[in-house]
């Protein structure tokens, strides 16, 4: 086999690779075309306000992490809330965040809400949200089982090939 047919044969499979992953998406990603546009964020815990806040980006974290994103304290139970109009992408369970929601929205970026206690009835992928609409619960699932209830919040940008983290703090208005 001549090198060239090789690349080529790798180029094929890395192409089959992507559409496999991609095209069961591919609606939700076509359909945040229309997100583009970012607009301010409303804060995503019920009742709590950016003065009470403080950021915690890019905090160290357990083997050799920073913290993408920010911890908004409150009170177990207390509704989380959508910060963007958007779509409901997963709703799910994962060793760091625990019960997590995440929303593809304004951006277009990927709204991250992790150690919820529980989501909202009716919560499903593919649902489209507006700011305010009903999540979840604040809760300390996940690694933050020895911790006090808060919301993790993050925003990822989404890009070509990979989403980046970017700091939420300031699209909640919460100083440094």
């Amino acid at each position: 086999m001549s090198r060239r047919t090789w690349l080529l044969s790798l180029g094929c499979v890395a192409c089959a690779v992507v559409a496999v992953v991609t095209l069961p998406r591919l609606p939700l990603l076509l359909r945040s075309a229309r997100y583009a546009r970012a607009r301010p964020l409303r804060m995503p815990v019920s009742g709590l306000n950016a003065r009470e806040a403080r950021s915690s980006w890019h905090a160290p974290r357990s083997g050799g992490r920073k913290h993408e994103g920010i911890d908004l304290f409150a009170k177990k139970g207390t509704p989380v809330v959508s910060a963007t109009r958007g779509e409901v992408w997963r709703i799910g369970v994962d060793s760091l965040g625990g019960n997590v929601v995440t929303v593809l929205g304004d951006g277009p970026a990927l709204y991250y809400y992790a150690h919820l206690d529980d989501w909202d009835d009716g919560l499903f992928v593919g649902k489209r949200v507006e700011k305010g609409t009903p999540l979840g619960l604040v809760g300390n699932t996940g690694n933050a089982r020895t911790t006090p209830a808060h919301l993790h919040f993050g925003v990822y940008r989404v890009g070509w090939w990979r989403s980046r983290a970017v700091d939420p703090a300031p699209l909640l208005g919460v100083k440094r």
